[in-house]
């Protein structure tokens, strides 16, 4: 199985490689690994490191708590992280706190003897998912003491197939598991998995110190005037089209829309505006205009979103309809009610927990988008009762981030 492996990982970079030339993010993808190991050359053999890696910028997110306390209490090791997918790399290429970020090498032998060879960690963190064979080979050969955190597993995942052996015994290749929830834990033990622990989700540690910044924007609060306001985010062509038929066919006059497009692509984004019949602005347009006198507000630059979320009546996050839901936990720790599309959340244990205890609810196409939000609109006390729900589900589940820098402080000596 090793040996077909191997095969087929080198035989989908070649494919990946020629369908580079007709699609962006592939280029992206394959000329940024083109830098990986010119970026790590910086790693000195005397260097102590602490590699974390994440799939994408949800991923990041989730290790960004813990990259904050590592750099304080271990100031002379080093940082690096890598990214798998562009949509994190290109974001996050200049994060202040780490001396190198890249990305991660494709699954080869020679790639990933190379890549540890020169990062030689300490120890390794893999945010949620990622479990790439040789890489986990080459890591327990190596001797690295590997964590998973905010881990989550479901029974239909490879791993808990009768047929799924060889997937399942790269699992034992990590030292500990951070894991988001009980049913994780339960599949675990289940194939003798027990350095497990459920710790929860690192990303509430990272909402909740939201409240502690400074979430002022002045061009939001010229363009909100006091007035009830829809914070749409990282939406989808798909939530565009539901956004829009509402603030075209049912929004009220005392009603305002902040539209956050995950592709802020200048076409993609006029495409969005000449779609809205009401009065739109681009934020990239806030100067020297009267924003109170408009009722939609597009983002389009990144960067805002999480302080935008301070300013909304309501929020709609976007993707579901899509390729995935995007954080829901962002507007969540601003105790608002939180809209989402589609029946792509059963991967993200926070929608089912916030839809569980009435904190959220998911629509499906335009009708349904019209109907929850006009009954949001007018009812004050719905909007004030999911809002505490979700405030409250936030300051809960905060704490994952000291459980796993406990483990670290017990297994890596300062």
């Amino acid at each position: 199985m090793n040996f077909l492996y191997n095969i087929l990982i080198h035989v989908a970079y070649f494919i990946i490689q020629c369908l580079n030339l007709f699609n962006k993010k592939l280029k992206l993808f394959v000329n940024g690994r083109k830098e990986t190991f010119k970026k790590l050359a910086s790693i000195n053999s005397n260097d102590r490191v602490f590699w974390i890696h994440a799939a994408s910028l949800g991923e990041f997110e989730q290790a960004r708590p813990i990259i904050e306390k590592l750099k304080i209490k271990y100031p002379n090791h080093k940082i690096v992280v890598t990214f798998f997918s562009p949509s994190g790399y290109e974001i996050r290429k200049n994060y202040h706190l780490a001396d190198v970020v890249c990305y991660l090498p494709f699954d080869t032998k020679r790639n990933v003897k190379r890549f540890i060879k020169l990062v030689h960690p300490d120890l390794a963190i893999i945010v949620k998912y990622e479990f790439w064979p040789n890489l986990l080979n080459e890591l327990k050969k190596s001797n690295t003491t590997t964590i998973l955190v905010s881990g989550i597993f479901r029974k239909e995942q490879l791993f808990f197939k009768s047929y799924g052996q060889w997937m399942r015994k790269f699992l034992h290749t990590f030292s500990f598991f951070f894991v988001q929830n009980e049913i994780s834990k339960e599949l675990l033990n289940d194939i003798n998995l027990k350095n497990v622990d459920v710790s929860g989700d690192t990303r509430f540690d990272r909402v909740s110190e939201i409240l502690n910044q400074d979430n002022t924007i002045e061009t939001i609060e010229l363009f909100k005037n006091n007035t009830y306001t829809v914070v749409a985010g990282s939406t989808w062509k798909e939530d565009d089209e539901c956004i829009v038929n509402y603030i075209n066919n049912q929004a009220k006059k005392d009603e305002k829309f902040i539209i956050a497009p995950h592709n802020i692509d200048k076409s993609k984004i006029e495409e969005l505006r000449n779609s809205i019949l009401e009065k739109t602005i681009l934020y990239s347009e806030r100067n020297n205009v009267n924003l109170s006198e408009y009722k939609v507000l597009i983002i389009d630059n990144i960067g805002l979103l999480a302080k935008i979320y301070s300013y909304a009546n309501a929020a709609y996050v976007g993707g579901g309809l899509a390729t995935g839901l995007h954080n829901i936990l962002e507007p969540a720790t601003f105790g608002i009610p939180i809209i989402f599309g589609g029946n792509k959340h059963q991967k993200f244990q926070e929608a089912l927990d916030l839809i569980a205890i009435g904190g959220a609810k998911t629509i499906l196409n335009t009708s349904d988008f019209s109907n929850i939000f006009t009954i949001l609109k007018k009812d004050i006390n719905l909007r004030v009762k999911m809002g505490n729900i979700n405030q409250n589900y936030i300051q809960h589940n905060v704490g994952a981030t000291q459980k796993i820098l406990n483990y670290i402080e017990k297994n890596i000596p300062s």
